[in-house]
């Protein structure tokens, strides 16, 4: 029912006026402020003014006010006039009907929950991985490339190695990025300091290359850190051991000069026979592909000292190989002279040779001629001879008549004959003959 702001009004007053007296109730501390803090508390505007009603009344006339508001008609909060305000009856009604209804959200939640659940055990191994999977930490199977199911976690887990790839270690050193964006190598002195077999120390700075060839060995008995067993990097301290070990002792059998200066080969190849042996022993699953020195430095105390030494070394190397140039140029050069020198003189012993052998054998032929007609024979041989020389361009000829040469003395031109003046000289006693 609706209340005016007027009747209100005045139940209030016959609440003031009309109060029966309460009871006192002794206070432990204090009867009197007791007795004065129970005239003093406010009465309940809500009680009826001829005594105390039952709990449903109370709750009938709550209701009742909700519906329509305690100041009356006038609105939400009371007031003349305005308007009826919302109906919150009705909507508490409606809202403790829908308390009654049994809806199984929780039941649903919970299977939603389970088959997410489920679901979470499919995995994918990609291609070049092997999926390895655990069973509280167990290995229990290895699955090939594809979709694959395992039970859900904490049961089952799944991890998928890379097997085809190749996996690289530095050890020695580490890379950093300086100001100006170049990437650096920086020295670990811990893992790059190492003993020669003359007890030197060097830093050595060195990369391994390996793959895993057995997914199962590899994740359980090499001791792995690994920040995501997808990724490209998988990262084992055994193999970083190992390889330290195997680098050490193979510098520790070698001097100072071969580590530093000498052919870095026979070391890099020592050391990964002697690594992938290590590693088979522990059974790693870890194939080594290749050890590949970067830098064998000397200590930074003694730095100074080596470089004039190399600066020694690169001027001897140069300076010998200056000289072996030269001599691969000049004794090619001598080698050919002799040889062609040889070879004349073989040529010339054999012309020589058969010349004289030619000669000797005219010379029997003309003997034999000789013997059977001697005054045809002389007359020949005359004959050739003065041919030879007339012929001669090269030779300077004087010719005396015989006459001229019994009335006056000679006269013989010796300043305008050759300096030689065998020819002239030989030409000169034939015609003589001749003139004979």
């Amino acid at each position: 029912m609706n209340w005016d702001w007027d009747k209100l009004q005045e139940k209030r007053k016959r609440q003031s006026v009309k109060q029966p007296p309460k009871e006192n109730i002794p206070d432990a501390e204090d009867p009197e402020v007791s007795n004065d803090r129970q005239q003093e508390r406010p009465q309940d505007h809500y009680d009826d003014p001829e005594g105390p009603i039952n709990m449903e009344e109370r709750r009938q006339r709550m209701r009742r006010e909700n519906q329509y508001g305690r100041g009356g008609r006038g609105g939400f909060g009371g007031g003349r006039g305005g308007g009826n305000g919302p109906d919150l009856g009705q909507f508490g009604d409606a809202f403790n009907r829908m308390r009654k209804v049994r809806f199984p959200v929780f039941k649903l939640a919970i299977g939603v929950c389970l088959l997410g659940w489920l679901l979470s055990g499919v995995f994918i191994v990609e291609p070049g991985e092997v999926g390895v999977v655990l069973r509280f930490g167990e290995h229990v199977r290895t699955v090939d490339p594809g979709p694959h199911y395992r039970l859900p976690y904490p049961i089952e887990v799944s991890l998928t190695p890379n097997v085809h790839q190749v996996h690289r270690m530095e050890i020695g050193f580490s890379r950093v990025h300086s100001r100006d964006g170049r990437e650096e190598r920086r020295s670990i002195p811990d893992e790059a300091a190492m003993l020669t077999g003359d007890e030197n120390i060097v830093y050595v700075h060195f990369i391994v290359q390996y793959q895993v060839r057995q997914a199962e060995d590899f994740l359980f008995n090499a001791d792995m850190q690994v920040r995501n067993i997808t990724a490209d990097s998988m990262y084992s301290e055994t193999v970083k051991n190992a390889a330290e070990s195997a680098m050490r002792e193979i510098i520790g059998h070698s001097k100072i000069d071969e580590a530093v200066y000498g052919n870095k080969g026979p070391i890099q190849d020592n050391s990964r026979e002697l690594l992938q042996e290590i590693l088979n022993r522990y059974s790693t699953g870890v194939f080594i592909q290749n050890v590949q020195l970067l830098d064998v430095l000397p200590p930074p105390e003694v730095d100074a000292a080596f470089k004039d030494l190399i600066n020694a070394r690169e001027d001897r190397s140069r300076f010998i190989n200056e000289a072996g140039a030269y001599q691969n140029d000049i004794i090619p050069k001598a080698r050919g002279v002799a040889a062609e020198t040889l070879n004349q003189a073989q040529a010339y012993k054999v012309a020589v040779e058969q010349k004289a052998i030619g000669e000797a054998a005219r010379f029997l032929a003309v003997v034999e001629e000789y013997n059977k007609a001697k005054d045809i024979t002389k007359k020949r041989l005359y004959l050739d001879a003065m041919e030879a020389i007339l012929a001669s361009p090269d030779l300077e000829k004087i010719i005396i008549a015989s006459g001229a040469a019994n009335g006056v003395l000679p006269y013989l031109p010796l300043d305008r004959l050759p300096a030689s003046g065998t020819g002239a000289a030989s030409g000169l006693g034939q015609s003589g003959r001749a003139s004979k």
